[in-house]
């Protein structure tokens, strides 16, 4: 999902052209692939499925023509499977875009007195994001560099050129992600401030000055007292973005035949971003400085789907890539489209913007000196009221209730320990957090499950994410062995543990360099379908179809702000989970649907806990010493204590 498993860091602006994505060679690709099904199907299917992979790779196969015409594709293009990635990640699907696609993502509380309060930070928080997309717009940003496995070689940067350029369009079949340089208009200056569920435009350069911060807070105080005062409330439409795509999408059609209609969605659509100011959900913090796991619970709700149509929900445009919600009560954070950028470009602007907006010279009283004395009004934006938009705005709202409340929400701050004490143990937090969730899945289901991991391929232009695939055979070995099924002492466990996690990182490294199982295959299948070949048995195989979905779908979100991202299964019996690894603690956030039977969020969050502990334990009790010479348990075990007094 949002994150990745590249570590990255910032560097001088590069002109060279990255080099081109790969394509694999295909028998390493299909014995991953048979690699990848093992663990997780039974040995009926495995055997099955064995040998219809056998019969799609033979000499002169299926397989090896299409791959050929892979290959002769891949250099006719940038980046050979962008278009089809995108596809089937995005656009073709046609569920709600809230909790289904768009993550959220809370920022620290702020703690305002008033609503010159609320409206302040939002004057700051616009001033701050058009800072950043000054250096967007000039392209101006350090290179992001790799830092491991082939160190200082420069990371595409295009996902960051998207984050205020792009919208995705409803279609019917299927939707499109559109960007400036695709529109004949010229580059809008305006932003969208939703309040009262009403949309306003707000100019945020008049007569060829961008507005001040006080500027802003004037034309955020005249939004907010129309909203509230005007007798002429206008339908709630940014409900309907809140539908599946295709009903949103007729529905657009519809309102497009009106000229009162097009002109509102003209302006939202074309927008930089949105600003959500919203009214509480009414749950009082219990500390603004030390919040607890159900503070942030309230927040990730009042972000990820406004608390439903009661409160906010319709305060939303959730077609629109960038989101910034800022609550009368001191709740902010953020939604946003996914189609166009990862989780990394996300945080990077956020990061840029808590600091400016925690900056000294932000807080001090605004500047009078840049101001523009006569500003227009911000202008309301206006629907043509209709019959069945009243029906259709009543269905989008039950169905988006029945959403969020179906929506079961855990955060938990693990304080226990960091990212800190697996590097003490020369292991990869990322590697180590991922089997502690295929630990806390397999005690919680009695097996392993297909698991989604994101891995960046921003080394490729155009690159986006191929999957790291956590659930392996050693993972499964080594899960049987600390629930007791399999029989193994504790040096046998943490043997097992470094395999898993060995594998995984392999696993991950040949990813990121673009070696990846799921995007070739995805190659594969399309162009078999472009090419009108009929469909290979492969890709009709049941086993196939059910590795491409993922009832354990997990994303590292690295921040060191204390802030997190979150998302909502990509599954009805899957859970969501995305962590942020800290120092000295690690943030999840885990989420699953009530009304599966197979899911219970607390659950599995109790099972991760107590799998982390246990790792630990594991860990501490055998030393490595006692791994690499055979010393016995007992011995072990105080070599380990020893070390931990140290």
């Amino acid at each position: 999902m949002q994150g990745n498993a590249e570590d990255m860091n910032g560097g001088d602006v590069v002109s060279e052209p990255l080099p081109k994505l790969p394509v694999p060679p295909l028998m390493p690709t299909l014995e991953k692939y048979l690699n990848i099904l093992k663990p997780v199907v039974s040995e009926e299917q495995y055997r099955r499925t064995s040998q219809i992979v056998e019969e799609f790779g033979k000499s002169g196969g299926e397989g090896e023509r299409l791959q050929e015409k892979l290959l002769e594709y891949a250099e006719t293009q940038t980046n050979w499977v962008y278009k089809w990635w995108l596809e089937d990640m995005y656009s073709n699907c046609r569920l709600p875009l809230p909790i289904n696609s768009n993550p959220g993502m809370v920022f620290p509380k702020q703690k305002f007195n008033d609503q010159d309060g609320q409206l302040r930070f939002a004057a700051r928080l616009i001033s701050g994001i058009l800072d950043y997309k000054v250096v967007i717009d000039k392209r101006a940003l350090p290179i992001d560099k790799a830092r491991s496995r082939k160190p200082g070689q420069p990371l595409c940067m295009e996902q960051y050129y998207r984050l205020f350029s792009t919208y995705r369009l409803p279609g019917v079949k299927k939707d499109i992600l559109v960007t400036q340089e695709t529109s004949l208009l010229p580059e809008p200056e305006h932003v969208i401030v939703a309040c009262n569920n009403q949309f306003f435009v707000l100019d945020v350069i008049v007569n060829f000055k961008r507005l001040s911060e006080e500027n802003l807070l004037t034309q955020l105080k005249r939004i907010v007292s129309i909203a509230t005062q005007d007798d002429d409330q206008q339908p709630a439409v940014g409900l309907m973005t809140t539908e599946g795509r295709t009903e949103w999408a007729l529905a657009r059609q519809r309102l497009m035949q009106d000229s009162m209609n097009r002109d509102s969605l003209d302006m939202i659509e074309r927008c930089i971003f949105l600003l959500c100011l919203d009214k509480s959900l009414g749950f009082p913090m219990t500390d603004i400085k030390k919040p607890i796991d159900q503070d942030d619970v309230h927040l990730a709700y009042q972000m990820l789907h406004g608390g439903g149509s009661k409160y906010n929900a319709a305060n939303r445009w959730y077609d629109k890539t960038m989101q910034f919600i800022v609550s009368d009560d001191g709740a902010a954070g953020l939604v946003y489209e996914h189609s166009p950028s990862e989780g990394v470009a996300v945080i990077q602007l956020i990061e840029h913007l808590l600091k400016y907006l925690d900056s000294e010279t932000r807080k001090r009283k605004l500047l009078r000196a840049q101001s523009i004395c006569e500003l227009p009004f911000p202008r309301k934006l206006r629907w043509k009221q209709t019959a069945w938009l009243t029906k259709d705005l009543e269905t989008a709202r039950v169905k988006l209730d029945r959403l969020a409340d179906d929506l079961d929400l855990q955060i938990m701050r693990f304080t226990e320990y960091g990212k800190n004490f697996p590097k003490s143990q020369n292991m990869s937090p990322d590697a180590y957090i991922q089997l502690a969730l295929q630990l806390a899945y397999y005690k919680v289901h009695g097996h392993l499950t297909h698991t989604y991991e994101s891995a960046s391929t921003r080394r490729f232009q155009l690159g986006r994410v191929d999957n790291i695939r956590a659930a392996s055979i050693q993972a499964l070995e080594f899960a049987e062995a600390m629930t007791g099924i399999r029989a193994a002492s504790a040096l046998e466990k943490k043997t097992l543990m470094r395999a898993a996690m060995d594998y995984q990182t392999e696993y991950m490294i040949q990813t990121i360099l673009g070696h990846g199982v799921d995007c070739h295959l995805l190659g594969l299948r399309q162009l078999a379908r472009e090419l009108n070949w009929p469909t290979p048995a492969i890709f009709e195989d049941q086993c196939y179809k059910e590795s491409n979905l993922f009832p354990l779908s997990t994303s590292q979100v690295l921040t060191k702000m204390d802030c997190f991202m979150y998302y909502g299964p990509v599954v009805p019996n899957g859970y969501g989970a995305a962590y942020n690894p800290h120092e000295n603690y690690i943030l999840f956030a885990i989420s699953s649907l009530k009304s599966s039977a197979e899911t219970n969020s607390l659950v599995f969050r109790h099972s991760l806990h107590t799998s982390l502990l246990e790792m630990q334990e594991l860990l501490l009790g055998i030393t490595d010493s006692a791994c690499l010479n055979g010393h016995s348990e007992t011995n072990g075990r105080e070599n380990g204590a020893s070390g931990e007094a140290l």
